[in-house]
């Protein structure tokens, strides 16, 4: 055995100096959880951080009712799905009717191949949630919005 690996060895052997600490304290790790999709440190309280199911009903309520929303022009090219992404990122993240409106929300599937949430690549199955980050909100299987994709 060499030298450099012996002292490898040893020093691998030895005990960490700096014990592992908690920066918060005892009682905040223990205390601390998991986020829930669409739920951040800053929108505590806010109604996008709301309880999921409460958000979804809310939503369902909204469409129930006859929000329009901009389900054309459906985005063909990737430059126009930027585009709509865009527009989303200068609303303010709470805006629970602005990202319905642009993303072009229906309660309902939609177009000649009766597109869905459930089919989208941002469904999230199990949690009932469009993860796309811009969008961020609960959806049910059924519904469909312009920023469909698989």
């Amino acid at each position: 055995m060499t030298r450099g690996r012996e002292k490898n060895l040893r020093d691998s052997a030895r005990p960490d100096p700096k014990p592992a600490v908690d920066p918060e304290g005892p009682d905040e790790a223990k205390t601390r959880r998991a986020e829930e999709p669409g739920e951040s440190k800053e929108a505590k309280g806010a109604p996008m951080a709301s309880d999921p199911g409460d958000l979804l009903k809310t939503i369902a309520d909204m469409m129930a009712a006859g929000l329009k929303t901009e389900v054309e022009p459906f985005p063909e090219t990737d430059k126009e799905f930027a585009d709509i992404l865009i527009k989303l990122r200068q609303l303010d993240p709470n805006d629970l009717e602005g990202k319905l409106v642009i993303g072009g929300f229906v309660d309902h599937p939609y177009g000649p191949d009766q597109q869905r949430c459930m089919e989208c690549m941002y469904f999230l199955v199990h949690r009932k949630w469009c993860d796309l980050p811009e969008l961020a909100v609960p959806v049910e299987p059924e519904w469909w919005c312009r920023l469909w994709r698989i």
